[in-house]
Order: C-alpha cells, then structure tokens, then sequence
C-alpha cells in the first residue's frame, strides 16, 4: 500500500496495490494490520455507505461530540473529496485539501479527528463507503457551509444539489474548533 501524505497534517491518501491481469483486477481495500502499521486506529465502530447521484454536495460534517475518524473511498461514480482542518493548534487550521477519488484507482482517504469532511458527486451516481471511529451523534455534529467563501472550495461541478441542512450551515468563521490536533 501507497502512503500519500498530504498539505493537511495527519490527512493521508492510502492507495492499495492492485493486481490487474485480463479479467480484471484485485486488490486488498483494508488490513487492520497493514493500517494499524500506519499509525491509524485499531478500533472502528462502523461503516456507512452513501449513494448519491451527479451533482450532489454532501458536507461539510464534523461531530464535536463522539467525534470520528474516516476512511473513505468510493465504489461506483467519481467523487472530488473534501478535508477542512478545524484542529486550532494545527499550522494548517482552516486550511483544506480536495482529493479525487474513483474505484479504478482504489485510493482512500484517512480524516483524523478534528477535521472537517465532504464531497462532491463528480460522476454519478457514486457509491461512498467509510468507516468511523466513533459512534454518530446527532446532538454533537455540526456543518459548516459548503460554499463558505472564506474557503474557496473549488468543488469540481458547476450546479450543486444540497440538503437543506447542508444549505443552513455555518461559516467556518462560526466553526467550533478542535483544540487538540486530534489522532
């Protein structure tokens, strides 16, 4: 497996080995041990698969309660992925970094705790799957507005569909901040 880090601290694509031949190809898409290696959780409590179709916006999600590490990738469609730092003591705190993700290239994205997540639905419909590290808290999350000019998301699609959740939420201004860097 490749380790890709990127400009955000602790934000690290994972691209695993494929094994390609006439049929088609295989690869590994998690090993604990292999990811454990790499310095990310041993414990994850859940995964979720989200199914979108072409230019929906889903994020920018954080939970402040229960708070969650992700590792994303995406099985079907294309999607441009979204990761905003909200660690207050990080050298890149309200920063992001957008990373593409399809299911030809395998790629993954680890989120640490502290951070900021979403994604654009590029080529669609897409099929998202992540696993959490913690428990989802309805009481905890908070969304910070996806089109926040504060952050110049260049979110790869012209016309967006968002919820109306999504729609309602706060500038990054508004965030709350993590104040530790997060693991």
């Amino acid at each position: 497996m490749k380790v890709i880090e990127t400009a955000l601290p602790g934000v690290l694509i994972l691209e695993p080995t494929q094994y390609s031949d006439e049929r088609g190809y295989f690869m590994e898409t998690f090993n604990l041990k292999r990811i454990t290696a790499l310095g990310l959780p041993a414990t994850w409590v859940q995964d979720n698969l989200s199914v979108s179709k072409q230019n929906v916006v889903r994020g920018i999600h954080y939970q402040v309660e229960h708070a969650q590490g992700k590792l994303v990738r995406v099985m079907a469609g294309s999607v441009r992925d979204v990761v905003v730092d909200l660690r207050g003591q990080s050298p890149t705190f309200g920063r992001h970094v957008t990373i593409d993700l399809d299911p030809d290239s395998g790629r993954m994205v680890w989120i640490p705790v502290g951070c900021g997540h979403g994604f654009a639905v590029v080529e669609g419909p897409a099929t998202f799957t992540y696993k959490v590290t913690d428990d989802y808290c309805a009481a905890g999350e908070r969304t910070i507005l996806w089109n926040d000019p504060a952050l110049a998301i260049d979110w790869g699609i012209q016309e967006a569909i968002v919820s109306a959740k999504d729609a309602a939420g706060v500038p990054f201004h508004a965030a709350e901040v993590f104040l530790e860097m997060g693991a």
